[in-house]
């Protein structure tokens, strides 16, 4: 089993790369990506994905252990609710060690989904530094039962790992906007969604978050995610009037 000590031999040396990369003023896409992907590697649990939220619930995933949290990261998405969303709001550990037994009241039907999708436990921690909040990192378990204070401290500094690096670019002036910039060139991004949401915005006249909200809805109402309904839109599969009712 990882342990707190096992970060700095595989951590240690992706993050002296990092900050070599910044101080030279190069590109930091890859080693903060492989800063990222080691630390979800060495988590103990199944699986688990790092995402960076901005206010207003846009969501960028920046990589994803597996298929199972990839889609479970695209489903929070849809939905706008999820345990990463309530980690990244309160700055607090989200820790759900059995989602037969409890289905959270802040968002049902993404534990209903998680659960369908062979979930048994489900721990998101907020990427947050002081005032910063970064986003957050989803960590799930197929059997359920709550993690060990070993287990806990070892993601717990792992997720720390990952803020200090995201933190660094952003101070560095590499990155602005989180969501924008910080995740630019990794593992994925959401670039549809973000121009299905400014199609909307001219054909409404609405502000982004209206309009997010009305592609969540319409999406929800189809049984779809949103990603495939963003791309539907800008590839004008579907006209924006379809999602007005």
């Amino acid at each position: 089993m990882t342990r707190v000590g096992d970060f700095a031999e595989a951590v240690g040396p992706l993050l002296s790369e990092l900050f070599a990369v910044l101080r030279e003023g190069r590109d930091v896409t890859a080693p903060l990506a492989g800063v990222c992907r080691s630390v979800v590697e060495l988590m103990p649990v199944d699986g688990a994905a790092v995402s960076l939220i901005v206010e207003g619930g846009q969501r960028t995933l920046v990589l994803a252990s597996d298929p199972v949290v990839e889609r479970l990261d695209a489903v929070q998405f849809s939905l706008g609710e999820g345990p990463s969303f309530e980690a990244f709001e309160t700055g607090r550990p989200v820790l759900v060690p059995d989602l037969s037994e409890r289905l959270p009241s802040s968002w049902p039907v993404f534990a209903t989904e998680a659960a369908l999708a062979g979930i048994g436990g489900i721990f998101a921690f907020p990427l947050r530094r002081g005032a910063v909040k970064l986003g957050a990192v989803d960590t799930y378990r197929r059997a359920p039962g709550w993690l060990s204070d070993e287990e806990l401290a070892t993601i717990l500094h792992g997720t720390d790992l990952v803020t200090s690096a995201l933190l660094a670019v952003a101070t560095a002036g590499f990155a602005r906007d989180p969501d924008d910039n910080v995740v630019s060139g990794l593992v994925r991004g959401r670039v549809a969604v973000h121009q299905a949401t400014g199609i909307v915005i001219a054909e409404f006249g609405i502000p982004a978050g209206q309009a997010l909200a009305r592609l969540r809805g319409y999406a929800y109402s189809r049984g779809r995610l949103l990603d495939e309904i963003a791309r539907d839109l800008v590839a004008r599969r579907l006209h924006p009037r379809d999602i007005e009712a």
